[in-house]
């Protein structure tokens, strides 16, 4: 979840439906094996492209009826603690005019308990959200009135900082796979009828592998996001040149590192990725050695990884937790739940990434972590 934007440099995917509701949904397998039959097996990147737009464009895939729960829709102290992260470096930036960004923002959850909580600290400021599917735009519409949208971060301010959150949101754009056998190829996905199959495609030169890898073990696969990294260059270099921060939080890794993290979720259950595309959310884990060296790339600072049990410990989780259970007695265990799911459950698997203007201070919970 939930990357409903494509960057520049990603192969347009074969055949994407038009977003105009849920009785289109049954064409897309269709359309994707005959594109396949007419020009052959395609990357796995424009299949992933392809279904998740399908995906995204068509449903709510949010909650306890939808496909997967996200944190902003665990409790409302993970959006607060965002907030609260963005307003304290922007009064530490010494309170400029921003604009407030949310790429892929779900429901709007996040947007309106970091939105209450940023006002508390004394900054209000317009809402910008980059998101493209209808259904997700009229559930955003009901708990951010007056939010502006857009379709790419291109379109988004260019006269002021920009504070820009990313919660589960690179995980699910495209990702290129490499499988090793006696040579490294593209992986490719392939069709027969309506079955969907990877394979290897043509052998790849040593020199598009990094070295550690180029001796890897038959099996091995190397995955790249291309999308990712032009989406984190774009917007460093915004973040560079007119100020502002990011902070992305998604599950994932500090690379370069080998495996196969593709998959589907589907009514809150792993479900294989080659079936029925467009009916379940593909997503793979998020390179974030990769992402940062993107930013610095572009002149922008980069800061940690942290850990999402580091961040929301550092920005005060528990005295939070403990402020809800006093004002309801009544939620203290549920509260606690809450935080244990956040801290516990999601804690080391999902990780924060920040990247700011060099003129801007260093965030909060990531002293110490500039890359």
């Amino acid at each position: 979840m939930a990357a409903n934007v494509m960057a520049n440099d990603t192969p347009a995917p074969p055949l994407t439906p038009p977003a105009s509701g849920r009785g289109i949904e049954a064409a897309l397998p269709e359309r994707l094996a005959r594109a396949i039959a007419l020009a052959g097996p395609i990357p796995v990147a424009q299949y992933m492209a392809a279904a998740n737009a399908h995906y995204y464009a068509t449903r709510d895939p949010l909650g306890a009826a939808g496909d997967f729960t996200t944190a902003p829709e665990i409790s409302q102290m993970f959006g607060e603690l965002v907030g609260l992260w963005c307003a304290d470096l922007w009064d530490r930036a010494g309170r400029p005019d921003v604009a407030w960004v949310e790429l892929g923002p779900g429901r709007g959850t996040l947007a309106a308990d970091a939105a209450r909580a940023m006002a508390k600290a004394g900054l209000e400021t317009p809402v910008h959200f980059v998101e493209t599917s209808p259904a997700l735009r009229t559930a955003q519409a009901d708990r951010v009135p007056g939010a502006t949208w857009h379709d790419t971060f291109d379109t988004l301010p260019n006269d002021r900082p920009l504070i820009v959150v990313a919660n589960e949101f690179f995980d699910a754009l495209p990702i290129r796979q490499l499988v090793k056998r006696e040579q490294w190829h593209e992986r490719l996905v392939a069709a027969q009828d309506l079955l969907f199959l990877p394979i290897a495609g043509k052998p790849l030169p040593d020199a598009v592998i990094p070295e550690p890898f180029r001796d890897a073990p038959a099996g091995s696969i190397l995955e790249t996001s291309p999308a990712a990294v032009t989406i984190v260059r774009g917007l460093a270099q915004r973040i560079a040149r007119q100020g502002g921060a990011l902070i992305a939080i998604d599950y994932g890794y500090e690379g370069p590192a080998l495996g196969d993290s593709l998959q589907a979720v589907r009514g809150h259950a792993f479900a294989n990725p080659f079936e029925a595309p467009g009916e379940h959310d593909l997503t793979a884990h998020v390179d974030f050695t990769t992402l940062a060296a993107a930013a610095q790339a572009e002149g922008a600072v980069a800061w940690g990884p942290v850990s999402q049990r580091d961040l929301l410990g550092g920005l005060g989780i528990d005295s939070r937790t403990s402020a809800l259970a006093k004002a309801a007695p009544a939620r203290a265990e549920s509260l606690a739940a809450d935080r244990r799911r956040l801290m516990d459950d999601m804690g080391t698997l999902f990780k924060a990434l920040a990247i700011t203007a060099p003129s801007w201070p260093t965030p909060a919970a990531f002293a110490g972590m500039g890359a």
